[in-house]
Parts: structure tokens; C-alpha cells; sequence
């Protein structure tokens, strides 16, 4: 027995010296060490069963812990890559984050959403919609990330739409950067960047987020979601953070009059850079459960086109928004203003056949209670009814000599709730009331599912 117990105590000793190697190999990311450690573990196990019983509670106990470590050792194989969804970093979504928060190596998450959507059949004037009930597999994300080192962090979005890469579908890198990351106040971030514009542009994971839809001013005023070639810095000082990047400008030949500066964004897709940008947010949480910020952009939007008299057309584009959010136990509560000015959209108007909007601006109010809120730990459910009113206009100004009909004149009414058995998962369903200006308006129901991990 006191032989056994001496074996026990030295093969303890070992599991402790070995378990200390493994922590520290998340740190140091070394492939050969991790060989060697998957090796001595092996000795171990063999060592073991030669020298107890393999009924004894010693080797059981010892049994259990070796069990730890070659857990803890696949652990560092994967970098954590299946470690819980850690908050918000960096003004991304929480799945987004998780490269930040593991110790090394390799992240793995994601975020999805399929939404139903039943149109009626006429429209506010009594023209008829023509529109057919849609069931779509929105959107699937998987979010890939590497932690070369506690500096050195890599993080990438790819993005499958409508569950194919035909029919309407595509398969797109939705941002991936390479942060460097100094100290709080200032790092630096290369790549395909997200633009740091209002709320969802960021942040658009579906759990994060009240309604079946996105809000439809993030959509066609701002416009999300939103990326571009460049670089910049981003920290924090106190309670405020940072964001400021150096990107393409956007193309205004894609520039529509229904969906503004939407479909001028080029994804980081062989973008034209003739034209630059600057993008910024300023945040600030010096209250408890109150955010508040501005975001700001601005650059050329022509790319190098000429009009009739052969003369460049610059079309600045100019956009800016006031943010604030305030949660407070089951409250969540949000309000947005945007505006864009765009210059010379005469010469815009005229070169690529579209009414452009000199000016067009939207906002949303929106607010939401948890009904579950109060139970406390008891659940970690949230059951939240919510309403967000909105109101944009992509002409709302247009140059001199050119008309509108009044259909990009638009307000939202949106009633619905959102179900969350757990933080990961919602579903929310949602009655929205569309009333644009020439009477062209058509109600509908949306019914959608979402996740992220």
C-alpha cells in the first residue's frame, strides 16, 4: 500500500508538471511541445497500468485527472475554438468576438437566420401586390479567427445567402482583418473592413437585435451591411471608444434612387480606389446602460466617370448619425438619425439614368420589455414585445428640374416580440405597416428564427 501511494504521489507529481506544460502552450503555440506532452501523456497512462490495480481508487482518481489533461491538451490543438460565446469586443457581435477571447490558435463561430415573410395581397392605393408568401434561408456565418498571439489576431465573416451559391444566392467574405493590437487607447486593423455606422452594420448577429427584419433605415440610409477595403485605428480611453478607418470609396454608378447608396458599395470586391474615404464612430458609456455616439463618413463616390463634357464627376458623399441605446433590467430601448448628402447629383442623376437623392436622411425609435425580466436567475429566458417606428426618404432633396413620385417617402410601423430560450437562440414574429408617400405602401408579416455560437 505505501508503494502505491509513493507511485500514486509521483505519477500526481508528473500529471501537475505536465498540466503546467499545457498551460503554458496555450500561450506559447509550439506544435513540437504539444507532440511531446501528447507523448508523456501516453508514458503515463502505460506507467499506470502497470503499477496499480485497475480497480484501485487511486487509479481512478488518477484516471480522472489524466482524462483532464488530454482534454485540456485538445484544447490548445483547437485554440479554444469551442469556448463560450464571450460578450462584445471591438463593437462586433458576440460570436464575432470570441477570437479575443481565446488563449491561442484557432476560433470558430457563427450566426444564422431564416425568415418568413406573407405579403398582402393589395397595397395601401388598391393596386395589387403580386407578391407571393416567401420562406428564405436568410443568411448562414461562420466566423473563422486565428490568435497568432496576444497582439496578433486575425478574424474573418463568410457569408452563405439564401442557402445557395445560385438562384439569387452567394457565398461572400463579409470582413476579415488582421487587428494589431498595441494598448486600450490605440490599435490598428487592416483588411475588409466593416464600416462603423449605426447599430447593425457591426453588430447584426439576429439574436443582438429585436426585430424579424432589419430596420429598413440601417438598410437604405446607411446602408448595412456595409464593407470596404482600408485601415485604421480603434481603442478605448475611459468610456469612450473609437473607430477610424481609411477605405475605398463607394461607386456611384450602383447608386439607385429607391435604395440609395446601397447597391455603391463594393464589398472589397476588385474596388475601385481611384476615390478614398473616412469613416468614424465615437461612442461613449459613461452611464450605466446608456450608449450614445456619432458615426461619420466621407469621400468621392465618382471613381475616375466623366460627364457629358467630359468633366470628373467627385459626387461626395457625406453621411452621418446620432445613436443612442439605454438598457435597464427587461428595457431595451434605441433610437437612430442618418443623413447623407451627396454632391453633384445632377451630374449623377443624368450620367446613370436614376433620380438621385441630393439629400436623403431616416431615423427609428424602438423600444422593447422583457416580460420575463423579473424572474431573475430563475430563467434565462427573455420574452420581449417591442414597437419601432420609422421614417426615411431617399429624395428627400433632388437636384434642380428633376421630380419625385414620393414612393422612396417611407414610414414603418413595426409591432412584434421576440422569444429567447436562451441568449443564443430567438424567435420573433412581427406585423410591419408600410406607408409611403404615393400611396404605394403594402403591409406584411414576418416570422424568423436566428442564432449565433
Amino acid at each position: 500500500m505505501k508503494r502505491s501511494r509513493i507511485i500514486v504521489a509521483r505519477v500526481a507529481c508528473l500529471l501537475a508538471l505536465a498540466g503546467a506544460s499545457a498551460s503554458s502552450l496555450l500561450a506559447d503555440e509550439q506544435t513540437d511541445r504539444l507532440d511531446a506532452l501528447e507523448r508523456r501523456i501516453a508514458a503515463l497512462e502505460e506507467a499506470l497500468r502497470r503499477a496499480l490495480p485497475e480497480t484501485g481508487e487511486d487509479a481512478k482518481e488518477l484516471k480522472r485527472r489524466l482524462e483532464m489533461l488530454s482534454k485540456e491538451l485538445e484544447k490548445a490543438r483547437i485554440g479554444d475554438a469551442a469556448s463560450p460565446t464571450p460578450a462584445s469586443v471591438h463593437g462586433l457581435g458576440p460570436a464575432a468576438s470570441k477570437v479575443y477571447g481565446v488563449e491561442a490558435g484557432v476560433s470558430i463561430g457563427g450566426y444564422g437566420e431564416g425568415l418568413y415573410q406573407d405579403f398582402d395581397a393589395t397595397r395601401d392605393n388598391g393596386a395589387r401586390t403580386g407578391k407571393a408568401s416567401e420562406a428564405d434561408f436568410l443568411r448562414g456565418v461562420l466566423y473563422f479567427g486565428w490568435k497568432f498571439s496576444d497582439r496578433i489576431v486575425f478574424n474573418s465573416e463568410i457569408e452563405f445567402e439564401h442557402a445557395s451559391t445560385g438562384e439569387g444566392g452567394e457565398a461572400s467574405v463579409e470582413f476579415a482583418t488582421i487587428d494589431f493590437l498595441l494598448n486600450a487607447p490605440v490599435n490598428v486593423r487592416a483588411g475588409l473592413l466593416l464600416i462603423p455606422v449605426g447599430f447593425i452594420n457591426e453588430m447584426h448577429e439576429p439574436p443582438t437585435f429585436l426585430g424579424a427584419r432589419r430596420p429598413d433605415v440601417e438598410r437604405n440610409i446607411l446602408p448595412a451591411t456595409w464593407r470596404e477595403n482600408g485601415a485604421g485605428l480603434f481603442g478605448e480611453a475611459g468610456p469612450f471608444s473609437y473607430r477610424a478607418y481609411l477605405v475605398n470609396g463607394l461607386d456611384a454608378s450602383g447608386f439607385t434612387a429607391g435604395s440609395g447608396l446601397r447597391s455603391g458599395r463594393q464589398d472589397g470586391s476588385e474596388a475601385k480606389a481611384r476615390d478614398v474615404a473616412l469613416a468614424t464612430r465615437l461612442d461613449y458609456r459613461g452611464i450605466p446602460g446608456l450608449t450614445t455616439g456619432v458615426s461619420w463618413y466621407t469621400g468621392e463616390s465618382g471613381q475616375g466617370a466623366d460627364d457629358a463634357a467630359g468633366t470628373v464627376i467627385g459626387a461626395r458623399v457625406s453621411l452621418y448619425d446620432l445613436h443612442a441605446e439605454y438598457r435597464l433590467r427587461g428595457l431595451q430601448a434605441r433610437g437612430l438619425w442618418a443623413a447623407v448628402t451627396l454632391d453633384q447629383a445632377a451630374e449623377v442623376s443624368a450620367k446613370w439614368g436614376q433620380v438621385m437623392g441630393a439629400r436623403m436622411n431616416g431615423w427609428y425609435l424602438e423600444a422593447g420589455y422583457d416580460l420575463l425580466a423579473f424572474q431573475g436567475e430563475k430563467t434565462r429566458q427573455a420574452l420581449t414585445p417591442f414597437v419601432r417606428y420609422e421614417r426615411y426618404d431617399t429624395q428627400d432633396r433632388v437636384a434642380s428640374g428633376l421630380v419625385t413620385t414620393g414612393v422612396n417617402d417611407v414610414k414603418v410601423v413595426t409591432v412584434g416580440a421576440a422569444w429567447k430560450p436562451i441568449f443564443n437562440l430567438s424567435v420573433k414574429a412581427e406585423w410591419q405597416d408600410f406607408d409611403r408617400a404615393d400611396g404605394s405602401g403594402a403591409d406584411q408579416i414576418n416570422v424568423a428564427i436566428g442564432y449565433l455560437f
